[in-house]
């Protein structure tokens, strides 16, 4: 069975992103992504996709799957699908772990339809004045375990601890 886990980085009002893009310079939380992302497949809203820079679209050695209402989307390199259904229809089976990368109305699609095995979400010390959230969830319904913590300093905007939630059975 395919895992399905959500990977995010979010301040303290869960904000995650302003103008479609992030509201911080963590080197350490993107080396973290790109490293637990790296030979996966990751799912995205075109917005989130948009906010790559063009020269690292699509994200290299990951399986890019783009959500869209417009089906004449170019996104070369990347699977493009209208549906969260429809993708993890075309998904289903495959080893590799599906990772829901954002933005916010993709993370509330993936929590509302998908069963989320796993989550890994950034917390930053913080508020960032943002116009993107990720959704409320229940707690309870997890284990948490700490990853990473990073103080800021000369390469990192803000301190954040990077979280481990599993779901509980």
């Amino acid at each position: 069975m395919t895992k399905i886990a959500l990977i995010v980085a979010m301040d303290e009002e869960r904000g995650i992103g302003r103008d479609n893009d992030l509201m911080w310079d963590l080197p350490s939380d993107m080396k973290f992504f790109k490293t637990i992302t790296q030979g996966q497949i990751v799912v995205m809203g075109r917005k989130n996709y948009d906010s790559i820079p063009q020269k690292f679209r699509p994200l290299p050695n990951r399986l890019n799957c783009i959500l869209s209402h417009s089906p004449q989307l170019n996104a070369p390199g990347c699977l493009v699908f209208n549906e969260l259904s429809d993708c993890m229809q075309q998904l289903k089976g495959d080893a590799r772990t599906i990772f829901i990368i954002g933005g916010g109305e993709i993370y509330r699609l993936a929590m509302h339809e998908l069963s989320i095995d796993e989550m890994y979400i950034t917390r930053i010390e913080g508020v960032f004045d943002a116009d993107t959230f990720f959704p409320e969830f229940n707690e309870q319904d997890w284990r948490v375990s700490i990853i990473a913590t990073q103080r800021k300093d000369e390469n990192h905007s803000h301190n954040f601890t990077i979280f481990h939630y599993c779901r509980n059975n």
